[in-house]
């Protein structure tokens, strides 16, 4: 196979099959290993250096995978399309997880309706507009056109807030939750909209009442599933007492796998099983949270790693330039055209204000799914399917090169940007254990709150309710009935959530 096209492996072979060259010679597994950890390990070293320039870590991650490609310095020859995709989509799926493990649903209530609205109505919105630009402007087909709008309509929030993060600002209100939301829930769409639109290109007998019927299919069996699984998950976490605290986390992968796999078994979506088990799973108390929470979080950045590097290999850089004025031209109405209509128009009943609204619609940037979508119409032999998947790549990387940067400025010109918060971290880890009703719970002393000045013994606490710690500046306190409660401490409580609610109140003088 020449480095100008991609076919699928040939029925005779395994689509997992795959052979490692590097100067055009076989190499061991022992070699093979080798330059592995040393891409991972110059991933890890890009992450800090995304950190100082505020370059987003998946742009550089998806640069080292091509300069150890076969059009770079590496030279690790590497076309496995259908490897690639397996890959993307384990790693998609454990990243949804343990995204909606990692969301506070408190959080995301009062934005629950304005990011649906994003998922459901801003997707759709963005792949047609750029399909019938890609009509009118390109060699496109229509339905090619909205086959390209439908692979690049999903943002990646992992890319913008860690620029948000490495370049010290924070964002106002409900936009970081409702943004978190968003890419969580737009992906199930885009896969949608991608696989339903191959359909249509490959398969006669494909009709747009089947995608109408398949869309709520997905959609119910996907909810169903996720809640479902995710409910169950708790349960079984928290009751099968494992001798090894080592399993747990195999046990939630497991999980995690089983959800995707049943779902999608079922008819129904698994990206949007996995990110709904997460989430149910992260709201909801079991036993070494912390450290699963932890795990996973790890487990996330080592899909991205992995992912980022598969696709970075799977291109070939020397075609991009081929693409290079498409590129442009689809990415500039993106950004100014096809993203801001579908976010003013998903969000025009909504309590935003103008600028808020441009701020989502400037952010949203493109990540790893649309270029694991790209590899759909690869391996379903679509006509032109690679130079689509060159488009795509190049889309996605202008994107990040014109929009990732510009954050943080953008923010402080619409002014939605707010003072970072940092959460202090108690040297203690809450384990709940059944039968048991009362929690580890955070509680922060503001300023002007009537506790202030207090000692800890004139409160009137009820019964139940006990702090066993205080962090004060860059100490931890343990506390007797004669402390002095300060504004800015941080108090470690523990309490049944009545009492705790009952304290809140007074603290806040509600």
């Amino acid at each position: 196979m020449n480095a100008s096209a991609r076919v699928p492996p040939s029925p005779g072979r395994s689509h997992f099959f795959v052979t490692f060259y590097y100067n055009e010679g076989v190499v061991s597994i022992e070699f093979a290993l080798l330059i592995l950890a040393i891409l991972i390990l110059l991933s890890i070293l890009a992450s800090k250096v995304s950190d100082r320039v505020g370059v987003p870590a998946l742009l550089l991650f998806l640069a080292i995978g091509m300069l150890a490609g076969s059009d770079g310095l590496g030279g690790i020859y590497f076309d496995n399309t259908a490897l690639a995709q397996y890959i993307g989509v384990i790693a998609l799926a454990l990243i949804l997880f343990s995204g909606g493990l990692d969301t506070d649903l408190e959080s995301i209530r009062p934005v629950l309706r304005a990011g649906l609205s994003l998922s459901i109505i801003c997707g759709p919105i963005t792949a047609l507009l750029v399909g019938v630009a890609a009509y009118y402007l390109l060699d496109f087909s229509l339905l090619e056109g909205l086959l390209l709008g439908a692979i690049v309509c999903s943002t990646d929030a992992a890319a913008v807030f860690s620029i948000l993060r490495s370049r010290g600002v924070n964002l106002k209100g409900g936009l970081k939750p409702l943004l978190e939301l968003e890419s969580g829930s737009n992906d199930p769409m885009a896969v949608f909209l991608t696989i339903s639109l191959v359909s249509l290109l490959t398969l006669p007998e494909y009709s747009p009442t089947q995608m109408v019927f398949s869309f709520v299919r997905q959609l119910a069996i996907g909810t169903l599933v996720g809640y479902g699984v995710g409910r169950l998950s708790v349960l079984l976490v928290n009751r099968i007492k494992l001798f090894y605290e080592g399993l747990y986390p195999v046990l939630i992968l497991a999980i995690v796998f089983f959800t995707y796999g049943l779902a999608g078994y079922l008819g129904g979506s698994g990206f949007l099983a996995v990110y709904l088990a997460g989430l149910v799973l992260g709201n909801a108390e079991f036993i070494h949270r912390r450290s699963l929470l932890r795990f996973f979080d790890g487990m996330a950045w080592l899909m991205q790693i992995a992912m980022f590097l598969t696709l970075g290999l799977l291109v070939f850089p020397s075609q991009l330039p081929a693409v290079a004025v498409q590129g442009l031209l689809i990415a500039a109405i993106l950004m100014f055209i096809a993203r801001p209509l579908g976010v003013y128009v998903s969000l025009l009943r909504s309590r935003y204000l103008f600028a808020e609204k441009t701020f989502i619609a400037w952010v949203g940037l493109r990540g790893a799914a649309p270029i694991v979508l790209a590899t759909f119409p690869l391996l379903a032999g679509v006509e032109n399917a690679n130079g689509l998947f060159n488009l795509v790549f190049f889309v996605v990387l202008t994107s990040v090169l014109l929009q990732g940067p510009s954050i943080p400025f953008v923010a402080r010109l619409l002014g939605v940007d707010a003072p970072i918060q940092t959460r202090q971290i108690f040297p203690l880890e809450p384990n709940p254990v059944e039968g048991f009703r009362s929690q580890l719970k955070e509680m922060a002393i503001p300023a002007g709150s009537p506790f202030e000045g207090k000692a800890i013994v004139e409160l009137g606490l009820p019964e139940k309710f006990l702090i066993i710690l205080i962090a004060r500046e860059n100490e931890f306190l343990i506390p007797s009935g004669g402390t002095v409660l300060l504004p800015g401490d941080t108090l470690l409580v523990i309490s049944d959530g009545d009492d705790f609610r009952a304290v809140e109140d007074r603290l806040l003088d509600k």
